[in-house]
């Protein structure tokens, strides 16, 4: 922004182009290697986690003298001192797709010890960026970080479950699905853990407490084909937290299917849906919905959260056949959650058109009693 008579002010900003991933809390950590023996002598709007050794300064001492630094975000409500524009949110960013506003995070440095003009500063290199865990790899001094789920973590972290009015089978996630390395530590349901003080407080490494499950996810979405009318089909979809430690804020669940371009009527009992939207593929067009929403609490009695739809039937596309009724891909928070295989869907019986609309009211809510059993 401006030269100083050792070096120079710079504002540093991060923006989450992401359309369905936002850095939840405890948010993100930005670091970096200086080229040479660079100082901050100031930070206004982040702080840095560590001081490093300053001892070759004796009067004025800098805020940070490591060579590789790392920031972290304010609080909010810090003096306005401290403050910096679009700064002070915990480390929190939203998603792109859900609030361009919210997606943006900004903090000045004044670096001492540096060039003083274009021909003299060195830019730094080697950018982190956790957020809040591994997964990015950044690139290029106006630094691009990409997400990767796998580097992010070895097992996937959501699964999605499976049911229909046409048939009595629930198909359940995968057995360890997310991997089964926290069994040992999961909690049953009847457990002394949970009426102790603090359950719910996070963990400093984000470790999850998980319930007792056989596919040991944090989030479970299940997918249920409730109705088949003349015009229409209607599905219910309900999200639900396995993770005692974990409260999710501003999350995202993304859905592909090639009808949901004809989504009539969302019945929300707790998701804020947007409209459809097209994206294409090495497989062709498909169609989305996007929910957002403001809060899915841990597990237990409130960690669930259900949505109906009403969708228009393409009468070209529109069968119940081979699993057709079922999503393509589902994303929570921009993860994608694994699938059951497709010879476990629940399949049409040979006689089921015969019976199908006068059938279908009765076997929906028998398997949903199901599901609440299960």
């Amino acid at each position: 922004m401006s030269w100083t008579p050792d070096g120079y002010v710079a504002v540093v900003t991060l923006n989450n182009f992401q359309m369905y991933r936002h850095i939840m809390s405890p948010g993100w950590t930005l670091g970096w290697t200086w080229a040479r023996r660079e100082v901050i002598w100031s930070a206004v709007g982040a702080q840095a986690t560590e001081q490093g050794d300053c001892s070759r300064f004796k009067g004025n001492i800098p805020h940070s003298c490591k060579r590789n630094p790392t920031f972290v975000d304010l609080l909010p409500g810090v003096p306005y001192n401290q403050q910096f524009t679009n700064c002070c949110k915990v480390g929190v960013l939203g998603a792109w797709g859900q609030d361009p506003s919210a997606a943006v995070s900004t903090f000045q440095l004044s670096v001492g010890s540096a060039g003083t003009s274009n021909r003299t500063v060195r830019l730094p290199r080697n950018f982190t960026l956790l957020g809040p865990g591994p997964g990015y790899t950044c690139v290029t001094w106006n630094v691009t970080c990409t997400y990767s789920q796998i580097l992010a973590r070895k097992y996937p972290s959501c699964c999605v479950s499976l049911s229909s009015f046409y048939n009595d089978t629930v198909v359940p996630c995968p057995p360890c699905t997310c991997g089964c390395q926290t069994k040992d530590n999961c909690v049953k349901g009847d457990s002394k853990i949970l009426s102790m003080v603090g359950v719910n407080t996070p963990k400093k490494d984000n470790k999850p407490l998980l319930q007792c499950t056989r596919h040991m996810c944090p989030v479970r979405v299940h997918w249920h084909v409730q109705h088949n009318y003349k015009d229409y089909w209607r599905v219910k979809v309900s999200t639900t937290n396995f993770n005692y430690r974990m409260n999710y804020t501003l999350w995202t669940l993304v859905v592909q299917h090639p009808n949901l371009n004809n989504v009539t009527q969302v019945f929300s009992f707790d998701y804020k849906p947007l409209v459809p939207y097209e994206s294409i593929n090495d497989t062709g067009m498909f169609y989305g919905l996007k929910f957002f929403n403001d809060q899915l609490m841990e597990a237990g009695p409130f960690g669930n959260v259900q949505s109906e739809m009403l969708l228009r039937k393409d009468k070209n596309t529109f069968t119940l056949k081979e699993g057709w009724a079922f999503p393509r891909k589902v994303y929570f928070n921009g993860d994608e959650c694994q699938l059951p295989p497709p010879d476990a869907y629940p399949f049409l019986p040979n006689s089921a058109y015969q019976n199908l609309l006068s059938f279908s009211t009765f076997i929906s809510l028998f398997i949903f009693f199901l599901i609440a059993v299960w």
